[in-house]
């Protein structure tokens, strides 16, 4: 006791001398808990869930404490006693099977596991005066109740996978429990009668009543788990969903979110159709391209939709090209961040073609200017007339290109695709010699081109023409950006300390110009003096991650031949 007093005074003292930097200190931990808990506390609340089954499992396979017990049998009947006993060890099987639903955040196994650690609690009380118990489950019981908002998910519970590694640890349990309940009454007789004895000194027929309850439940949750019908294969999208995806893109600041209207991709949508996660499926890999589309607060569930999807048909979830004002979402999923490059944003109120550092720009339009060339902007109810047109010069362009079309992340020509926008033309005279479609986002955020081609009588720099006016054109109507696309592989940083794949990709992007224009495109980019926002893939990490990026590449080229040809 004076060693307790001392040490106690001399915490004090401590803390006051030094009060400035324990301040420090507790704000630095502060902040740190602020950032990191609520990442956590579903994996925390998960492991003590599953302890606290376990221990009412082990606890209805064991002997009770015979004075405890003694003294609860003379209050009360022997029935709830018997029926406490088994329904504790039933609160245990539910919560080593809930607590995986913990970790999946779901709403349902909040108040589930709220239910259950209160039948536990009472239950251990009721069958023995198991009061080390009780307190147990109430800890996990108080710090499980204000967490209320970590739980935001509505999925079912049935619907979740039960991974290989929960299952192995279920198992486990099961077995060890049974040999305890077997070696903790190894001297009694087990003949059939004994099974059904109901006695206040009945302690062996208890508890094994409570194993085979316990064993039961289980394997009735095990069996159906494997007879529960797995879902349908992903199908490309039906004209009713192409019709709500165009309702979601309409609504969509981002412009990415018109390349569902390819068709090529599967749909997933939320329960309220209002958002959509477009996708498409290349070997294990599921790969969604771009972030969840829709309300904010339907992205996280629609995520994890996704994922779980991926997992029951034994894929891997990858999203590609996500922006980083999304990655909570898959860093909550739990994947891995890999940086793709960096996409280019021109901010259009600033743009103009005045100052030394737009020159070239300002030549460029002089030049095509004095060809003859003009700008057109059609809307997409009159796209139709011109398709035909168009059609020829997509084909020369293809052509002279020597390569196909793509899919996936970029367009192709497709007549009920493009009839979808308005086309940007380029005349010299009265022919047509270049085009592009034109993504406009909700509430003129942003604004975007998808195919761009051209034919052999265009005049020089064509392309860069139709982007100056493009520019143009979105800031005298009011759009806020213009999207350049994606520059591959930029960015990224080739430091000793870095990630083996970042080192790999900056050397792919200081070393790759043969096989790909990487530092060219970047500074083609560079003339618009854009702001670049990096892009990245969410996906498992490890070996995995090379296969998943040939998936990436074979689904956008249509096939590994495309992969290594044009």
């Amino acid at each position: 006791m004076p060693l307790v007093i001392a040490l106690t005074f001399l915490i004090a003292f401590e803390l006051q001398r030094q009060g400035g930097r324990v301040a420090e200190y507790a704000s630095l931990a502060g902040g740190i808990v602020g950032r990191w808990m609520p990442a956590l506390l579903p994996q925390i609340l998960s492991v003590t869930t599953f302890v606290a089954g376990v221990i009412l499992i082990v606890s209805g396979a064991t002997p009770p404490v015979r004075s405890r017990f003694s003294a609860l049998d003379a209050v009360l009947p022997l029935g709830v006693m018997e029926l406490s006993h088994f329904a504790a060890s039933l609160a245990g099987a539910a919560l080593v099977i809930l607590a995986w639903a913990i970790k999946r955040r779901l709403d349902a196994a909040y108040t589930l596991t709220i239910a259950t650690l209160g039948i536990g609690i009472v239950a251990s009380l009721l069958k023995g005066l198991d009061w080390e118990e009780a307190f147990a489950l109430s800890l996990v019981l108080v710090a499980l109740i204000p967490s209320r908002r970590a739980f935001y998910r509505k999925a079912a519970i049935t619907s979740e996978p039960f991974p290989n590694g929960w299952i192995g640890a279920v198992v486990v349990v099961g077995v060890v429990t049974t040999w305890l309940a077997f070696f903790s009454y190894r001297n009694v007789d087990f003949t059939s009668s004994v099974w059904w004895e109901f006695s206040g000194r009945g302690d062996a027929p208890r508890s094994l009543r409570a194993m085979i309850g316990v064993l039961g439940a289980l394997m009735l949750f095990a069996l159906t788990r494997k007879l529960r019908h797995a879902e349908a294969e992903p199908e490309l999208p039906s004209l009713r969903q192409l019709d709500l995806a165009a309702r979601i893109a309409a609504g969509s600041p981002d412009t990415i979110a018109n390349l569902a209207l390819l068709g090529d991709k599967s749909l997933l949508f939320s329960d309220t159709g209002r958002s959509m996660i477009m996708y498409g499926i290349a070997g294990r890999s599921w790969i969604a391209l771009g972030d969840p589309l829709g309300p904010e607060s339907e992205q996280g569930e629609l995520a994890w939709r996704f994922r779980e999807s991926a997992d029951q048909h034994g894929g891997w979830p990858v999203f590609y090209e996500v922006s980083a004002r999304h990655l909570p979402i898959y860093i909550d999923l739990g994947l891995t961040l890999f940086k793709l490059g960096e996409e280019a944003i021109i901010k259009l109120p600033d743009f103009c073609l005045d100052g030394g550092g737009r020159k070239a720009l300002r030549r460029t339009r002089k030049d095509a200017l004095k060809a003859g060339a003009t700008f057109e902007m059609i809307p997409p109810e009159e796209t139709h007339i011109f398709l035909p047109g168009l059609k020829q010069i997509s084909d020369e362009w293809l052509a002279s290109k020597r390569t196909k079309e793509k899919g996936f992340s970029l367009g192709r020509f497709d007549e009920r695709y493009i009839k979808s926008f308005p086309v940007a033309l380029i005349r010299v005279g009265d022919a047509v010699v270049a085009f592009a479609n034109v993504w406009l986002g909700a509430d003129k955020t942003e604004i975007s081109v998808d195919l761009m081609r051209y034919t052999s009588v265009a005049p020089p720099g064509v392309m860069e023409f139709l982007l100056i006016e493009l520019m143009l054109w979105g800031k005298e109507n009011g759009y806020q950006r213009f999207n350049l696309g994606m520059a591959p592989l930029s960015g990224i940083e080739n430091r000793s300390l870095a990630p083996m794949w970042n080192r790999i990709g900056a050397l792919l992007f200081s070393r790759g110009e043969p096989f790909y224009n990487f530092q060219g495109l970047r500074l083609y980019k560079e003339k618009f003096d854009p702001i670049w926002e990096p892009r990245y893939l969410a996906s498992p990490g490890g070996l995995v991650l090379p296969r998943i990026l040939t998936n990436v590449a074979s689904l956008i080229s249509g096939g590994l031949v495309g992969v290594v040809a044009k």
